[in-house]
């Protein structure tokens, strides 16, 4: 005869708790570097995009990748968490490398991945340029320009995506509001910009909604700060005449994964030609997708960065 079993003895299944993230400070001089860490296994340093955003957009979406990484977010100094008692002009793109220098060395391992989106690949680019033993793996996500040239290329595509919708941002960017930063004259600013860089509605109004939120967190205050470091940012790179990676990158030999839309709002070309530089890269192009990958398609990239991972080995 079957026993049954009793009750009290009936297994259940209960989901285990989530680790809460570890934040912390890395003093910088008279300022910090707000970093968040979170997760368990290979490490994984990651790089926001903008140069005027913080690592929140990234929230929750890359988060999920916990249970086989160790997620070390950081705001860039002057953003985000990151910008008090930071003056502008104390930011440039050498003071940036080197603070992803600092994070290594605070995480404590010899040569972590770096995970860039948008800027944040250009970002992980210089600091392997400089730094390639300290870097295990690299991840260009929906990758920026790393040339004048292609900066042009962007551009062009970038005008004739918006079309007469030009002219009503241009209206925002010079409205009293938008300049003197406040929050809601900032988003109606993003909204357009980005009206065409995700694929769906729903994913788009989810990264405004975000980055509104983002934006009222910050103040005009911040706002301010983050944009005049922008600029200077811009001024060491994009703005500097013969402004180019890609020959440098031909000696980089550090394995790495590009990641594109095929509806990027930076022309696909421009990552295809990126990868092409690299010695040891690959590119993932995943379809019906704009600029932001991890929230439109998260289960098309964690497929990709799991299959890299296990075709590369550990430096």
């Amino acid at each position: 005869m079957r026993l049954r079993r009793p009750a009290a003895l009936a297994l259940v299944m209960v989901a285990q708790p989530v680790a809460a993230p570890v934040e912390t400070e890395i003093p910088v001089g008279g300022a910090a570097l707000y970093v968040r860490t979170i997760g368990k296994g290979r490490p994984v340093i990651v790089l926001h995009g903008g140069p005027d955003f913080d690592h929140a957009y990234l929230l929750p979406e890359l988060d999920r990748w916990r249970d086989a990484f160790r997620l070390v977010y950081y705001d860039q100094l002057g953003r985000g968490r990151s910008a008090e008692n930071v003056r502008p002009e104390d930011v440039t793109l050498a003071s940036d490398v080197e603070d992803l220098e600092k994070v290594r060395r605070h995480l404590g391992h010899a040569a972590p991945a770096l995970l860039g989106h948008s800027w944040g690949a250009l970002l992980a680019l210089e600091y392997a340029l400089r730094h390639p033993t300290h870097v295990s793996r690299l991840i260009l996500m929906n990758p920026a320009p790393v040339s004048v040239g292609e900066l042009a290329v962007m551009r062009k595509a970038y005008r004739e995506q918006l079309g007469p919708d030009m002219d009503r941002q241009q209206q925002i960017v010079e409205s009293p509001a938008y300049r003197e930063g406040d929050p809601d004259a900032v988003t109606a600013r993003y909204r357009i910009h980005f009206q065409r860089a995700l694929r769906r509605r729903g994913d788009y109004e989810r990264l405004i909604k975000r980055m509104h939120a983002g934006f009222v967190r910050q103040g005009e205050d911040g706002i301010l700060k983050a944009r005049a470091i922008e600029d200077r940012l811009l001024r060491d790179t994009w703005d500097m005449p013969g402004y180019d990676l890609l020959p440098e990158l031909r000696e980089l030999h550090v394995p790495t994964l590009v990641l594109v839309g095929d509806h990027d709002l930076i022309p696909v070309e421009l990552a295809e030609r990126l990868a092409r530089a690299m010695p040891a890269a690959r590119l993932v192009k995943i379809r019906d997708c704009g600029h932001f990958a991890y929230l439109e398609r998260p289960g098309e990239v964690r497929r990709a960065v799991d299959a890299f991972f296990e075709g590369t080995a550990e430096r």
